[in-house]
């Protein structure tokens, strides 16, 4: 199957998501220490794995819209690849958090995951039955641009600012309530309720409770 640019990049994401996964998790399966050398580092590749695969969503948008290359193909991936993206890396930001590093953030981090996939089951079990009853597409809004950008940035503070902290005393409070990761999930958090109410309500009129 011949595919466009924008899909090539939505699949390129898509592949980069297990090997992201894999590298955030081999402290869990090989018993690093959490102040190992070795472990800062693969907390660091994986958060450029990340910031570069939310990078191809950044682009593949731009280019579709730029050169009129939207596809229903692209309009399938392309959100996919977003949810396994940063579900995946919240994840293991949760699980690598419970078995190696903080409880706190793991206590946060599964919060937060419970609410954003709730949100994403929502909002997607809404679009297809608007989608197939309607034919009606319902195109992202800029609470729902906001709630992804959130996303990102709290995914990155978590796994950054934690090596930043690398030679602190493990007990002090910064490290066991990273401020930046604790206020970005929050953000996080709140937009991503707010898109959900806001894209619940505005597709409201497309179900149908007698049918």
């Amino acid at each position: 199957m011949k595919m466009n640019l924008p899909n090539k990049l939505s699949v390129l994401r898509l592949i980069m998501v297990p090997i992201f996964m894999a590298v955030m998790l081999v402290p869990c399966f090989a018993n690093i220490c959490i102040t190992s050398t070795t472990n800062v580092i693969l907390q660091i590749v994986g958060a450029v794995l990340f910031v570069a695969a939310s990078f191809t969503d950044m682009l593949d948008g731009k280019i579709a819209r730029k050169h009129n290359l939207v596809t229903d193909f692209g309009k399938f991936l392309d959100p996919l690849a977003d949810k396994f993206m940063v579900i995946g890396a919240m994840v293991c930001i949760f699980y690598y958090n419970a078995m190696v590093a903080n409880k706190n953030i793991a206590t946060l981090y599964f919060a937060a995951l419970v609410i954003v996939v709730f949100r994403e089951l929502a909002v997607t079990s809404i679009r297809l039955i608007a989608s197939s009853k309607k034919n009606v597409v319902i195109a992202a809004n800029m609470l729902g641009k906001i709630k992804t950008v959130t996303q990102i940035i709290a995914v990155v503070a978590a796994i950054i600012e934690p090596v930043i902290y690398y030679n602190l005393t493990p007990c002090s409070w910064v490290c066991k309530f990273p401020p930046v990761t604790f206020f970005m999930t929050g953000v996080m958090i709140i937009f991503t309720i707010l898109s959900g109410i806001n894209y619940i309500k505005g597709a409201w009129k497309y179900l149908d409770p007698e049918k």
